[in-house]
């Protein structure tokens, strides 16, 4: 897991923008897109929901101080930093740019990396799945909530009205619990399986990222978004990561948490989720925006990715090396003894 390993995911983001740029979808098949786009967001978060395991939730439940942490990080302190940028305006982009960076700061954390990048650290894990857990699904609602209390619901983005909200529930909730509530069924065939329902999350995404850059294809994306544009994001996307990573370092050593929780802390309250924004994204901003809006998003996907296996990989080597320098003290102890009795 290098620093410079570009996700899977991406490059199948990239070939998916590509494919949308050079054959966007028209006429008839916008609107079987659209259908397929509606149902295939659905079987997301049904998935979502079946793989969410309520004893592992139980399990890491108890540490509240952790918890509370990771969600004002991810629903407070995110959203701030977001609105900050936005009032800034430190770089030279369009203000479709600045709601995609805006939305993006106001998504749950991710699941899947968070877990796996905590675990490659030696972080809590019991409590990194029940933070990104309850964030993923925390965030259905808050996220369209804040969507509407700090965007500009006139203009760029979405209206907060109550159909905007039904629309999530019937479109990313309902699905989620009809899938946590049959686990009881299908639990078995879900872990079995779950090589084949990350691939079926995968190619959900992309179905949602090839309809939206269609849309913005046919309304002039690439007219509006250059290589500088792609450059600006990113480095507006390492400026936020840095200064989110840095305030829950000093706030889980300030708050006297362990290093296994300081790990948790880091990788549960620095992600944003792909697998949530994306779709979100689809119901919530209108059809020529979207393609735009989720670019800050993507782009974020990356980075955070990159950074954080970084700092996994020298949290790793730091654990390793504690651990060696403990068995050494521990087996010289004994010979001290034998020393002092003599």
């Amino acid at each position: 897991m290098g620093l410079f390993r570009i996700d899977p995911l991406m490059l199948k983001l990239i070939i998916t923008v590509l494919l949308a740029t050079f054959i966007p979808a028209r006429g008839h098949f916008v609107d079987i897109f659209e259908w397929l786009t509606t149902a295939a967001i659905a079987l997301l978060f049904f998935m979502h929901g079946a793989k969410l395991s309520r004893e592992k939730i139980i399990a890491g439940g108890g540490h509240w101080r952790l918890h509370l942490w990771v969600m004002c990080s991810t629903f407070v302190l995110f959203p701030l930093l977001g609105l900050l940028f936005v009032w800034w305006h430190p770089l030279p982009v369009s203000a479709e740019i600045y709601t995609g960076f805006l939305y993006l700061c106001i998504l749950p954390a991710t699941v899947q990396s968070a877990i796996a990048l905590t675990s490659l650290a030696g972080g809590n894990v019991a409590a990194a799945v029940c933070s990104a857990s309850a964030s993923s699904l925390l965030g259905v609602f808050i996220s369209p909530l804040l969507v509407s209390l700090v965007m500009d619901v006139h203009n760029d983005a979405a209206s907060g009205n109550l159909e905007q909200i039904g629309k999530i529930m019937l479109q990313l909730l309902v699905p989620f619990l009809v899938g946590h509530f049959s686990r009881r069924w299908i639990a078995g065939w879900v872990e079995k399986h779950r090589g084949l329902i990350g691939k079926t999350d995968q190619a959900s995404i992309l179905l949602v990222v090839y309809s939206a850059f269609s849309e913005a294809v046919v309304n002039g994306i690439w007219h509006r978004v250059g290589v500088s544009t792609l450059l600006y994001i990113v480095a507006g996307s390492l400026g936020i990561l840095f200064v989110v990573l840095l305030i829950n370092l000093l706030a889980a050593r300030i708050f006297g948490f362990n290093r296994p929780d300081e790990i948790t802390i880091l990788f549960c309250g620095s992600k944003k989720s792909l697998a949530n924004g994306v779709p979100m994204a689809n119901i919530l901003f209108p059809s020529a925006s979207v393609g735009i809006i989720v670019l800050p998003l993507m782009i974020f996907h990356q980075v955070q990715l990159m950074v954080c296996s970084l700092l996994a990989q020298r949290y790793k080597k730091a654990g390793e090396k504690l651990a060696q320098e403990k068995q050494a003290q521990n087996e010289k102890a004994p010979q001290n003894v034998v020393q002092s009795q003599k």
